[in-house]
């Protein structure tokens, strides 16, 4: 009965991680992250998208200059000042991606906004939330 108990155990541990990795993007980037190229050029016209998605959807955490510092951020959590040269969760235009299409792991305090906003928008997003960071 104990081994099925540590099987058990095992087993939710691994289908647990498992989830994490396929529903939201835990820090230091994904492999899938890395592997997509952002389709949308980065030009005026993107940017202005994104800043005009990003007010509609982002901003109410991650406040309007990307600082982290949102008036409606959920209690006990920090959302990521997008403004600074650390990114956590990986910095690809691909992680980026991720993040906001799949949402943000382990806890899962920023959660994905797959179905809700097109993926043209979110690499419009991506586009401004780039020039909200460092200069690489």
């Amino acid at each position: 009965m104990r081994r099925r108990t540590i099987a058990f155990s095992v087993g939710v541990g691994f289908f647990s991680a498992a989830l994490i990795t396929v529903n939201g993007q835990a820090p230091g980037g994904s492999a899938e992250g890395r592997k997509l190229k952002n389709p949308v050029a980065s030009n005026a016209a993107s940017i202005a998208a994104g800043k005009t998605a990003y007010g509609r959807n982002c901003r109410f955490c991650h406040g309007p200059e990307g600082k982290g510092d949102g008036p409606s951020k959920p209690k006990d959590s920090m959302p990521s000042d997008l403004t600074d040269a650390k990114w956590d969760r990986g910095a690809t235009d691909g992680d980026i991606f991720v993040v906001i299409r799949d949402g943000a792991g382990p806890k899962f305090d920023m959660k994905g906004y797959k179905g809700r906003i097109p993926d043209n928008d979110i690499w419009n997003i991506v586009n401004f939330v780039r020039t909200l960071g460092p200069k690489k």
